[in-house]
């Protein structure tokens, strides 16, 4: 990395952020980097504000409290026209892929193009079709989404996200739906791209064997804070008994199976109020 160029090696710093949702607290004074060139793994279980933290970092959403810094722009304190210009850096892979199901996946991929550049139509095919050869579906340019499987509309979702070579790729829950098959394509194109583009790339996702595999950093979220950060490898390692349910998908632990309750033979036994 040229330290000249980049002073700090943090694409993205997160410092003491809060958010709520009503009297739900989703982040309780959370600290986090996202290093340069790499790729960053958010993970956790369903509710604990994965997609929410993308939404914070690409000012979809305001904190309460705290910095989200993005290559030096502190996200929350930007202008709408600042901020839609460091939008225009980052990539954004949906969980359902987000495909406009009027267009087909030649126009899909050339949107982002037409919407945010002055370039000419010679220039916009030759673009478009270098993004759908990096994600192997330069074929299927004339097709439309209903004519798409599952793994080449997540496919050409990805090939639109980095249509404009951004800075950074956020991928929400990218492996979701997928077959066995599909997932390994998937996590070979995430690598793959993030190496040969030079990106930043973070992966939201509760997908631990996938998501493992490529990740070069990883942060587990639990009840609004961070509770256990570092490679893959001392993830696995962690002492932390709700991280090693987490990571090895055990029934119960921690995170109970059973939710809060009165007893429940007093509960069968008890008459007048159903609930």
């Amino acid at each position: 990395m040229d330290a000249q160029k980049y002073p700090t090696p943090h694409l993205v710093s997160i410092r003491n952020l809060s958010f709520s949702r009503g009297s739900t607290k989703i982040f309780d004074d959370v600290s986090l980097d996202i290093e340069r060139g790499k790729i960053t793994a958010i993970m956790g279980p369903s509710g604990t504000g994965k997609t929410t933290l993308l939404k914070l970092i690409g000012g979809q959403l305001r904190p309460e409290q705290g910095d989200i810094t993005v290559d030096g722009q502190n996200i929350p304190q930007l202008s709408r026209t600042k901020l839609y210009q460091v939008r225009k850096r980052i990539g954004m892979l949906f969980q359902s892929g987000a495909l406009l199901t009027d267009m087909n996946v030649y126009d899909n991929v050339a949107f982002p193009l037409r919407a945010h550049t002055q370039l000419p139509e010679s220039m916009i095919r030759t673009l478009v079709l270098m993004k759908l050869q990096a994600v192997g579906l330069r074929g299927a340019r004339g097709l439309m989404p209903n004519e798409l499987s599952g793994g080449m509309a997540r496919r050409v979702a990805l090939a639109r996200a980095i249509a404009l070579d951004p800075m950074m790729v956020l991928y929400d829950e990218p492996f979701t739906g997928q077959d066995p098959i599909s997932m390994g394509v998937l996590a070979h194109l995430i690598k793959s791209l993030n190496s040969t583009l030079g990106l930043t790339s973070i992966i939201v996702s509760h997908d631990v064997s996938e998501t493992s595999l490529i990740a070069d950093y990883i942060y587990v979220l639990a009840d609004g804070k961070i509770i256990g950060h570092g490679t893959p490898a001392v993830i696995r390692q962690s002492p932390s008994t709700w991280i090693q349910q987490f990571m090895t998908g055990a029934a119960d632990g921690p995170v109970h199976f059973h939710y809060p309750a009165k007893n429940y033979v007093d509960d069968l036994l008890s008459t007048g109020k159903r609930y």
